[in-house]
C-alpha cells in the first residue's frame, strides 16, 4: 500500500481586471477499487460561488465562478490517497477468455460504443492503424493491447513542450514527437482501430515510485495513460512501457484528453493571461 499526498496549483495571471469568470475544475482523485481518497478539497480564490456534481463519465467536477473584478486566479486541489497495485491483463485469467469475436458482440458494441469509436483527436493516421494490425498479428487481443501500445511509444520520442495540450494524434504522429497525452491519444487511436474498446486516463504518477523515499516531495506534472477493455478494464502506462502500479492516480476518464480538462472555463475580460502549474507529490507513511 502507497499513501501520497498531492497539491496541485494552477494560477492564471491577467494582463488587465477581469470582470468575471466561469469554470469547471476535474482536479481531485476519484475513490475506487485500489485507490481510496482519504481526504481531498478544491478551493479557488477568488469565488464568489461553487457547486459539486459529477459529469458524464462519472468525475467529480467543480464548478465555481467569480463575479467581481480580479486580476489573478488560483485553483488548488489537495489530497492524500492510499493506493494498492492494479491487476495486470493476464493476473485475473478473465483477460485469457476474451477473443476477438467477443469484442464484436453486439451487446458489447452496444456497451462500449463509446469507447470504440474515433474522436477528431484520437483519430490515427493509417500508416499508424496499419502499424496496430502489423503489431497484433497472431496474438489475444489483451496480448496485442499491450503490443500495440509498446509499438507506439517506440515510434514516438518524448519531448516535452513539442506539442500542446490542443493537439491532435495525427499531428503527433506526423512529428513522431509528444508527451504522455500524445502517447495516450496515439495509443487509443491505434487500439480502436482494431476494435478494442480503450479510454483516457488522467491523474497523476510519483515517477520515483517504491524508490521514494517517504517525506520526499516530488514536483511534477499531471499524468495521462489508458485503459482498453477485455472481459474487464486494465490500465496500462503506454509513455512508460508499464503496468499502472501503486504510484498511479485516477483522476478521471473519458474518450480523450478533452472530457477530463483538468480546468476550463470562459472569462470576461482580462485580456492576455499567464498561466502557472505545480503538481507536488509526497510519500507518506
Amino acid at each position: 500500500m502507497t499513501r501520497l499526498h498531492i497539491v496541485h496549483t494552477t494560477t492564471f495571471r491577467y494582463e488587465r481586471q477581469a470582470v468575471a469568470s466561469y469554470n469547471e475544475a476535474r482536479m481531485r482523485p476519484a475513490t475506487m477499487p485500489g485507490q481510496m481518497v482519504l481526504s481531498s478539497r478544491l478551493t479557488a480564490s477568488p469565488s464568489t460561488w461553487s457547486t459539486e456534481y459529477r459529469d458524464y463519465w462519472g468525475t467529480q467536477v467543480t464548478a465555481f465562478e467569480v463575479l467581481r473584478k480580479h486580476s489573478e486566479l488560483t485553483v488548488v486541489s489537495e489530497s492524500t490517497v492510499d493506493l494498492a497495485p492494479r491487476p495486470d491483463p493476464g493476473a485475473t485469467g478473465v483477460a485469457e477468455k476474451v477473443l476477438w469475436s467477443t469484442l464484436s458482440e453486439g451487446p458489447i458494441v452496444a456497451r462500449l460504443t463509446e469507447f470504440l469509436a474515433q474522436t477528431p483527436t484520437t483519430a490515427p493516421a493509417d500508416d499508424l492503424a496499419a502499424l496496430a494490425l502489423e503489431h497484433a498479428g497472431g496474438l489475444s487481443p489483451a496480448e496485442a493491447a499491450l503490443a500495440v501500445c509498446d509499438a507506439v511509444r517506440d515510434a514516438v520520442e518524448y519531448v516535452p513542450g513539442a506539442t500542446g495540450v490542443h493537439t491532435r494524434a495525427m499531428e503527433a504522429w506526423e512529428q513522431r514527437k509528444g508527451v504522455c497525452q500524445d502517447v495516450a491519444h496515439l495509443a487509443l487511436g491505434a487500439l480502436r482501430s482494431l476494435g478494442i474498446p480503450a479510454r483516457y486516463v488522467s491523474g497523476y504518477l510519483h515517477p520515483l515510485g517504491i524508490e521514494a523515499t517517504v517525506g520526499e516531495t516530488f514536483t511534477g506534472e499531471s499524468h495521462a495513460w489508458i485503459e482498453f477493455w477485455c472481459g474487464e478494464w486494465y490500465p496500462y502506462d503506454p509513455t512508460n512501457r508499464t503496468h499502472v502500479a501503486d504510484h498511479h492516480v485516477v483522476v478521471a476518464r473519458g474518450r480523450e484528453y478533452g472530457d477530463v480538462t483538468p480546468l476550463r472555463g470562459v472569462l470576461a475580460g482580462g485580456g492576455a493571461s499567464q498561466q502557472s502549474v505545480e503538481v507536488a507529490l509526497t510519500l507518506e507513511s
